[in-house]
């Protein structure tokens, strides 16, 4: 009898063990996994029984959650939808979050640690649970005139304070109405975001913080010359051979700068007349007599290869190995396998703005509580320090002669001087360019830097230039902020 009791005292004690073992592995180990699974039903009725925090502009909303008669008790809405998609994202039934939304989901349902406090008030005296409204650094006007300079382009426009990192616009094309995959219907969700995701413009990527990263094109010339200013020690007059064909080492190829002829008269050029005038071939030249290493370690300095949460996250540009000379000469006027984001591309333009500093681009000015006590204030912080302040002057006045007499002149605004480098990257035999602008002004006091990609030539084919198609779009998104 004895050994039988011990027998069925053993085989319980194993049951609760296991019992013990299975609740604690899903109280504090798979919880998160759990709670963010789009098939558990509980956790979208809570999060839509809760009065989700807006995301503020200006101190307006552009999302918040509204009562609703059906099951869900709110209903998420959008403001002006498609202008700010690419800041906001999308909150859905069961297809996930993007965006703010998502970088910031805890704060806005309430459930972070910082409203824990909060959430226990709740409790004890009955009150619906509320989340914690998101003020936004974005200007309206700046992103309403970013948006409506991009048109109907492909492509993104990013515009941020040199000296803070607060990012005032941020648009993104093709656009979306996060409206539509709001709706507390599953089958009318699925059925949009479907159409979202084989829509050929690919919508619901953020082309401002990555996605289909393009090649730079001659705003890398930015990087290149800050190598051989800082990392090189050369200087604006040091002479480079000035042929109308370069044969690149090792190589049958050839490449030639966007004239078809040579850079300027003479048969050498300045690295600065390089520069002012977007010229490939002295700056493959330059690239490969200052070797792999100085031209790398500079990539590296301005971000490349790294990302960074803003707090949406920012997918790293790339700046990978190089193999041989022929691929450093291409690396060296943002060709061969450069890839860059518009994000990458204005903090170039931040480091000459800012004396050499790059200040980490940032969409989120404070967080509050439903009772508007601050929870979170966002303060300015450095990103990185690529550039000594003489190397950042010298880029500076070079940038300002590109738009007043160089490749940039279509940034060009009376009364205002305008610092900036145009791209035109190529994609591939027969493949559209890429466009692009960046920049910033006024040149002595800067209050904003911009950057702007327009995709698929502009619709231009491998006619189009930078300077043609994205410096003007640039120009109007200056002048939004310089006329505020």
């Amino acid at each position: 009898m004895n050994r039988e009791l011990k027998r069925v005292t053993i085989v319980i004690l194993a049951m609760f063990a296991a019992l013990f073992l299975s609740v604690t592995t899903i109280q504090f180990f798979s919880a998160d996994t759990l709670a963010g699974d789009s098939r558990n039903a509980r956790t979208i009725n809570n999060s839509y029984s809760n009065q989700r925090g807006a995301i503020l502009v200006d101190g307006q909303p552009i999302a918040q959650s509204v009562p609703s008669a059906d099951q869900y008790k709110y209903q998420r809405t959008y403001t002006n939808g498609a202008l700010y998609s690419a800041i906001t994202g999308y909150y859905t039934l069961d297809q996930g979050s993007s965006g703010i939304e998502d970088a910031l989901d805890e704060e806005l349902s309430g459930t972070s640690g910082s409203q824990f406090l909060s959430q226990l008030n709740n409790i004890v005296t009955g009150q619906n649970p509320q989340g914690a409204s998101v003020e936004l650094t974005i200007d309206p006007k700046v992103q309403q005139a970013a948006y409506d300079a991009l048109g109907d382009q492909q492509g993104a426009v990013v515009a941020v304070e040199p000296k803070t990192g607060r990012i005032l616009a941020m648009v993104s094309k093709p656009d979306y109405d996060p409206n539509v995959l709001a709706v507390h219907d599953s089958a009318a969700v699925i059925q949009q975001y479907q159409a979202l995701l084989d829509d050929s413009g690919n919508p619901l990527i953020n082309r401002t913080l990555g996605g289909d990263l393009d090649p730079p094109g001659s705003t890398f010339k930015i990087v290149t010359s800050s190598a051989a200013l800082q990392n090189a020690g050369l200087t604006a007059d040091h002479q480079l051979p000035n042929p109308a064909r370069y044969q690149l080492p090792g190589s049958t190829n050839t490449v030639q700068n966007a004239g078809g002829g040579t850079c300027g008269a003479g048969d050498t050029v300045s690295i600065k007349t390089a520069f002012v005038l977007s010229c490939n071939i002295p700056m493959a030249e330059l690239g490969v007599e200052m070797g792999e290493k100085g031209l790398t370690d500079m990539a590296k300095a301005y971000g490349y290869n790294t990302g960074f949460d803003s707090p949406i996250p920012v997918e790293a540009s790339q700046f990978p190995a190089i193999a041989d000379d022929a691929g450093l000469a291409l690396s060296s006027f943002g060709q061969a396998s450069v890839r860059a984001s518009p994000m990458q591309i204005v903090e170039q333009s931040m480091a000459v703005a800012n004396g050499g500093t790059i200040m980490q681009p940032n969409l989120v000015d404070d967080i509050r509580a439903p009772d508007l006590t601050v929870l979170k204030q966002f303060e300015p912080k450095t990103l990185a320090q690529p550039i000594t302040s003489v190397t950042a002057s010298t880029l500076s006045s070079w940038m300002v002669e590109a738009v007043n007499s160089g490749a940039a002149t279509n940034a060009r605004i009376d009364g205002v001087s305008v610092a900036g480098k145009t791209g035109t990257a190529e994609n591939g035999t027969g493949d559209p360019y890429t466009l692009w602008f960046t920049g910033f002004a006024p040149a002595d006091n800067p209050q904003v830097a911009v950057a702007v990609v327009v995709q698929n030539g502009g619709g231009l084919g491998e006619s189009g230039s930078g300077n043609e198609v994205a410096a003007p779009i640039a120009k109007k998104v200056l002048e939004a902020v310089l006329n505020k």
